[in-house]
């Protein structure tokens, strides 16, 4: 009976230990350290940021909120940009998608904002769930119409297919068997990827010194080939 009683147990703890490490996301970043080029992603919420010290921990790219919706500007998406640049390290622009606008207005919008200083890397839309739009989705015909539009109007301006950033519950649902020849950058902080990614966020909980926002964390980033992400 002790022993029945001990292997129970263990198993019991055996499992403890493996939610801890998933919660923690110790695999994805074990994992995502095979990896040559690390970067991360950032916004507002980071607030100010050190970026020699950024640079100094081998951080070779950042992608940067400028956008979202129609109408809001990030206010530190250009010192982000010239901070990040001026460290040597690679920075690219991104828009979070509202499904409350038209795609050619929040790609008006986007321009407006980057135009020529859109950085080093091609720009890049991310459309995932926010608000409570995950228990009120909306129409994906209608998502993906619209993120279409707005993917075509950036590729016109900037030459270059953008990036699409999405949330494996988001892709599943919306994005899976359509945009595929677009650049994909998936979040998956939990296990790895299940999809073909060029950019994959495999965390959430970087605590690097140098971030003086009112969020510490920044977002991890890993990407197979730095070149692919290069402007023309």
């Amino acid at each position: 009976m002790k022993k029945r009683i001990a292997v129970i147990f263990g198993i019991i703890l055996l499992g403890m230990i493996g939610i801890w490490l998933l919660y923690v996301q110790i695999p994805t970043k074990l994992l995502a350290g095979a990896y040559e080029v690390q970067g991360i992603d950032v916004s507002h919420y980071q607030g100010e940021i050190d970026w020699e010290k950024m640079s100094a921990r081998g951080i070779r790219f950042a992608y940067i909120k400028a956008t979202e919706g129609s109408s809001y500007t990030d206010e530190f998406y250009m010192r982000n940009l010239q901070g990040a640049q001026a460290a040597g390290i690679s920075a690219g622009a991104y828009h979070f998608f509202s499904f409350d606008s038209s795609g050619s207005g929040q790609a008006a919008h986007f321009i407006e904002v980057t135009g020529d200083a859109a950085g080093d890397l091609i720009p890049v839309v991310d459309v995932e769930y926010y608000g409570n739009k995950r228990k009120d989705p909306p129409d994906a015909d209608a998502v993906r119409a619209e993120l279409k539009e707005m993917l075509q109007v950036l590729e016109e301006y900037y030459g270059c297919k953008p990036m699409i950033y999405s949330t494996q519950p988001f892709y599943q649902r919306f994005l899976q068997g359509y945009f595929e020849e677009y650049p994909l950058w998936i979040r998956a902080v939990y296990l790895p990827p299940l999809q073909e990614w060029t950019v994959w966020q495999y965390t959430d909980l970087l605590r690097p010194d140098g971030v003086y926002g009112e969020e510490s964390s920044v977002d991890g980033d890993v990407v197979k080939d730095l070149e692919t992400l290069r402007l023309p």
